[in-house]
């Protein structure tokens, strides 16, 4: 995975991509007693795996606001592996690279199920050697697939571009991306352009992993995302959001993503990338290719390789635990701020999530 995050900044240079790309990394505050009990778990547990402060670091308080001023700081972790990018950016550069290759791209052609060498579309089948599923949030709407991977909506807002004045009191000055050590995830960057991109959970999971375009847009879930950011930044109140904007994420049972063929049917699979997707797509890709090649490599032999999640509950079960699950972790995080010690509704529903 650190070397992803290279294979995808050098692709993007050798096939002229201006993705807007900056390697400076990923910091992750605790802005609370019990987020930096977490963060030293999370370094202590890292080193435990032979990963030593070249994959992940402890930053005390002014090492952590040296990269980045979010209220109430207390200290950060740190890791040089992630670079900022802009994904729209990248996906219709490769795309143009394949075709610039011969490939033919085909669009808005509605899959309603796969089956050993065929897709069937609602205009007829199409056949090859070897189907790839690789639909993502998506996959639920395949028949068969409804409880692979459940649609979990992820929201995103973007500021207006901000002054050097402002920039001066936020940081990022490599463009770090940037989280908190929080249970409901959030997560931001500066773009090329000088906004500050921020989005987050929070969302609801919708009856039947239902997907449609209006979900893409919640304006109580934004609210509370301008909120959050602002708390983080304070000099960012009354500043202009100018674009709002959403999608579904993948999320297997397990929380593991994973890939793999099947030999005896032709079927392979990639995703459950959890939102972590631009760069694992890649090396999922990549991975695919040599087993459709039948090609022994590193790439094959990794543990992901072959995995299979459980299926998700049937509803309504599915529905009920998922959405339980993000309110809890909303009032563990609500519960952390007044008790400033680990959540007990955290440490009780985390064995449920998977």
């Amino acid at each position: 995975m650190r070397e992803t995050v290279d294979e995808v900044v050098k692709v993007a240079a050798a096939e002229g991509i201006d993705a807007h790309v900056a390697k400076g990394g990923t910091i992750a505050l605790a802005r609370s007693r019990a987020q930096w009990r977490r963060a030293r778990a999370e370094v202590a547990e890292a080193r435990r795996w032979d990963r030593d402060e070249d994959d992940l670091r402890l930053l005390d308080r002014a090492e952590a606001t040296a990269v980045l001023r979010g209220s109430r700081t207390v200290g950060a972790t740190y890791t040089p592996d992630c670079a900022a990018i802009h994904p729209a950016r990248l996906v219709r550069g490769l795309a143009e690279a394949v075709e610039r290759r011969g490939v033919t791209i085909h669009e808005r052609t509605r899959v309603r199920s796969i089956g050993p060498g065929r897709a069937h579309t609602a205009d007829g089948d199409v056949r090859a050697s070897t189907v790839v599923r690789a639909t993502e949030g998506y996959t639920a709407s395949l028949r068969g697939e409804e409880r692979t991977l459940v649609p979990v909506y992820s929201l995103i807002i973007a500021t207006e571009p901000l002054p050097p004045s402002t920039w001066e009191e936020i940081g990022l000055a490599r463009r770090e991306t940037f989280t908190d050590h929080r249970h409901l995830i959030v997560y931001g960057q500066r773009t090329a352009d000088d906004r500050l991109v921020f989005g987050g959970r929070g969302a609801p999971y919708h009856l039947g992993s239902r997907i449609r375009p209006e979900y893409d847009r919640d304006e109580a879930v934004f609210a509370r995302l301008y909120a959050t950011l602002v708390d983080l930044f304070p000099v960012l109140a009354g500043t202009r959001v100018t674009h709002a904007w959403g999608g579904a994420l993948g999320i297997p049972r397990d929380w593991c993503a994973s890939v793999g063929l099947d030999r005896d049917t032709g079927l392979a699979w990639a995703g459950g990338y959890v939102g972590d997707g631009v760069s694992t797509t890649n090396l999922a890709g990549r991975t695919l290719r040599d087993l459709v090649l039948d090609r022994d490599t590193e790439l094959t032999r990794l543990p992901w390789v072959g995995h299979r999640s459980p299926d998700w509950e049937r509803e309504p079960l599915r529905w009920l635990g998922i959405n339980v699950g993000l309110r809890a972790m909303t009032l563990a995080d609500a519960e952390e701020s007044v008790t400033r010690l680990p959540s007990l509704v955290a440490r009780a529903v985390s064995p449920l999530l998977g």
